[in-house]
């Protein structure tokens, strides 16, 4: 398949620019075969996913955590930049996105904060001369420097700075690893008040840690996708999960995933054969899933490798169904919008 296939067109207004009141509130779309192969979709609300589970059923949540991985700073010479995160690779290294009035050289500092009470970043070049990013290296290590000096990041498709109800919303209620520079969105539907309610009708829920990073949001430039190059991100399955998946299994039940990122990681471990590390994992249509039986996500952007993902998971066409239908019935688009429940083609 082409990435023309993966195109779709979005009303501007369909984009949702703020989280809902309540986290559940948010509309469901499902999506099912019958046992002709057609496809059924049925309007819900997320609250009835209570509908859709079974005693036996495993949630995996990703719990990784969104640092304020945007910072703003000055060059040597004076002249503003704007430093974004892509990944932490190191304690004190980390992969970014520069925007600048000119390209940085390598040992070319960039201070953020103020001389007084601030530090600076040495650029260290880039990973490869192809790349968009930056290798650099901060004085000490990252993250208690972020959470001093950063903001938190959003997606580029909403259009406010992030305010106090993203610091609190653009968080998931699991999230406890700090290392994301986006949410894991499908996470963001759930509250505590629902999960109490998951394991009151004997459905479990385990962890998963990937920390997303700014690449997701990288669209897809090439028309065949075999050239493609998938960003990297880091994930680790604890014991306790792996033990998890095993016992569901055993006993009949379904592996869901709440997210790509959940899905990502599990299927990753699986081909990869460890269950920490790095993943340049790309599924698209015609990937064999190994562990997923079920999968909560919210919409994709047009032409990105999480929409050829949830292809390859549900089937190009019944996605396409299930996108036309969305849009029409005026779902709400992307990190704070609406989600689904996909079961496995």
């Amino acid at each position: 398949m082409r990435l023309s296939d993966f195109n779709y067109n979005l009303p501007p207004e369909l984009i949702a620019q703020h989280p809902l009141p309540d986290r559940s509130s948010s509309r469901l779309l499902v999506l099912n075969q019958n046992s002709n192969q057609e496809t059924i979709i049925e309007d819900k609300q997320f609250t009835d996913l209570l509908e859709l589970l079974k005693p036996n059923d495993l949630l995996i949540f990703n719990d990784t955590k969104v640092i304020p991985a945007r910072l703003f700073g000055k060059k040597e010479s004076g002249g503003a930049v704007e430093v974004l995160l892509e990944r932490i690779i190191d304690t004190n290294k980390a992969i970014v996105q520069i925007r600048a009035s000119k390209s940085p050289k390598p040992g070319n500092q960039i201070l953020i904060g103020n001389d007084a009470n601030g530090f600076s970043i040495e650029v260290l070049g880039r990973p490869d001369t192809n790349s968009p990013f930056y290798e650099v290296k901060f004085p000490k290590a990252c993250i208690p420097l972020l959470e001093k000096y950063g903001q938190l990041p959003l997606p580029p498709y909403i259009t406010h700075q992030a305010d106090a109800d993203d610091q609190q919303r653009y968080q998931t209620v699991v999230a406890k690893n700090p290392g994301a520079v986006a949410a894991p969105t499908a996470g963001l539907h759930f509250d505590e008040q629902l999960l109490e309610k998951i394991r009151a009708i004997g459905t479990q829920y385990a962890t998963i840690t990937l920390h997303v990073g700014a690449g997701t949001f990288t669209p897809v430039r090439t028309e065949n996708l075999s050239e493609h190059k998938m960003h990297s991100e880091w994930f680790s399955i604890p014991k306790a999960t792996q033990t998890a998946i095993e016992e569901t299994k055993r006993h009949g039940g379904r592996v869901i995933a709440v997210g790509t990122t959940s899905l990502r990681a599990l299927e990753s471990s699986a081909a990869l054969g460890i269950t920490e590390g790095e993943t340049r994992l790309f599924i698209t249509p015609g990937y064999e899933f190994k562990v997923i039986d079920n999968l909560i996500t919210n919409f994709h952007l047009p032409c990105s490798t999480l929409l050829m993902l949830v292809s390859a998971f549900a089937g190009v066409d019944p996605i396409r169904k299930a996108y036309d239908h969305a849009i029409s019935q005026q779902y709400r688009f992307f990190s704070y919008g609406d989600a689904m429940f996909l079961t496995r083609q």
